[in-house]
């Protein structure tokens, strides 16, 4: 498998796949801050991904973009979570994937799109949702929006599971994968404060409730094995017991 980047996902998927699908070249890079506004990034993005379908159309190699599944596509009014929407996504990232997802369904080439939730794990970008936390609840101030919620997902299951879609000839298809179980923002906070035996300030963030609930059906359907994972009341647990040191140890490096 060829592997376009060298982030935090890139380094995942080398480690899992090596040699195997070699017929297969995945974008594992651009932006990947579902709050980012910053256009010129989105447009090196869309050059890269342009770029790769040209060369991977004129071999008919397969091309697997990593889209979302945040809130920043599905977070509109009434969508469903389902991959046969949204229509308009409410942000300007949500936008910007879902423009690169249409340039790889008119491109001719190859493709399966991937739409990933809040991928979690070591050495993973600072500026994403739980290192942020992790820094503010160190830093003993925290901002905390009451309603917010966010599907977590341990990284560990995204190559698995991409290499099941791959292997069972899965192409031409849009692919959320995400728990479809979003956890409350202030829960997964209580959760870094509890290990770190830190009781941070909370700041309230005046702003409207969200939870984005991101449909999974399609993805067990393809890969009933997925089912398989529990993603119930100790997931979040779980998750932070893995990962959480090594997060601390990112901050505290950043910081120094």
């Amino acid at each position: 498998m060829e592997i376009v980047g060298n982030g935090f996902l890139a380094r995942n998927l080398t480690a899992h796949f090596g040699d195997a699908h070699p017929e297969v070249t995945v974008i594992a890079a651009g932006v990947s801050t579902a709050a980012s506004t910053d256009f010129p990034a989105f447009d090196r993005e869309g050059e890269l991904v342009a770029d790769v379908l040209r060369r991977c159309g004129r071999t008919a190699r397969t091309v697997v973009l990593l889209s979302t599944a945040s809130a920043g596509i599905y977070g509109a009014q009434g969508s469903p979570g389902t991959e046969d929407g949204p229509v308009f996504p409410r942000t300007v990232y949500g936008r910007h994937k879902l423009a690169l997802e249409r340039v790889c369904e008119l491109s001719g080439t190859p493709y399966l799109i991937i739409r990933l939730t809040h991928v979690v794990g070591a050495a993973q970008p600072p500026d994403q949702l739980l290192p942020t936390l992790t820094r503010s609840v160190l830093s003993g101030v925290v901002t905390v929006q009451p309603g917010a919620h966010r599907d977590l997902l341990d990284v560990r299951h995204v190559a698995p599971t991409l290499d099941v879609l791959l292997r069972r000839g899965v192409r031409g298809e849009v692919v959320n994968l995400a728990t479809g179980a979003p956890i409350p923002v202030p829960a997964i906070v209580d959760g870094i404060e509890s290990r770190l035996d830190i009781q941070a300030v909370r700041r309230t963030a005046a702003r409207p409730p969200e939870r984005t609930v991101v449909s999974t059906e399609k993805l067990r359907t393809l890969v009933p094995e997925f089912a398989e994972h529990d993603f119930g009341h100790g997931y979040l647990d779980d998750l932070l017991d893995r990962y959480l040191s090594s997060l601390v140890q990112d901050a505290l490096a950043l910081n120094a």
